[in-house]
């Protein structure tokens, strides 16, 4: 048993855990840092409007088709644009924790 009565398997010794993690936590800074500027891009209404967002989930760019431009309909259009907006969001979480999950060996620690 290691020091404070937690058994260590395999010979490991703290320092080298403590390396493990130190190294571990570089390489989340670094795939978080490299997710946060990714693009993730949806659609919603058939293609009629994209979101772009960042892995920050800070919204990028609204495209919106003029053919679901009806002044009559406005609600449609912002429905048609937090559709975009959430399914764009969704794709970008979906893409951090499928990375994260990669470098931690499926933890979850709160990423």
């Amino acid at each position: 048993m290691a020091r404070g009565g937690f058994p260590m398997g395999g010979g490991m010794n703290m320092q080298q855990m403590m390396m493990k993690a130190q190294k571990m936590q570089q390489e989340i800074q670094k795939k978080q840092q490299a997710l946060n500027e990714t693009e993730f891009s949806a659609t919603a209404g058939g293609g009629m409007v994209t979101v772009t967002v960042l892995g920050d989930k800070t919204v990028q760019s609204v495209k919106i088709d003029p053919a679901c431009v009806d002044p009559d309909d406005v609600e449609m259009l912002e429905d048609l644009i937090v559709a975009g907006v959430n399914a764009a969001l969704k794709e970008a979480g979906d893409a951090v924790d499928r990375e994260m999950a990669k470098i931690t060996g499926g933890m979850n620690l709160g990423f």
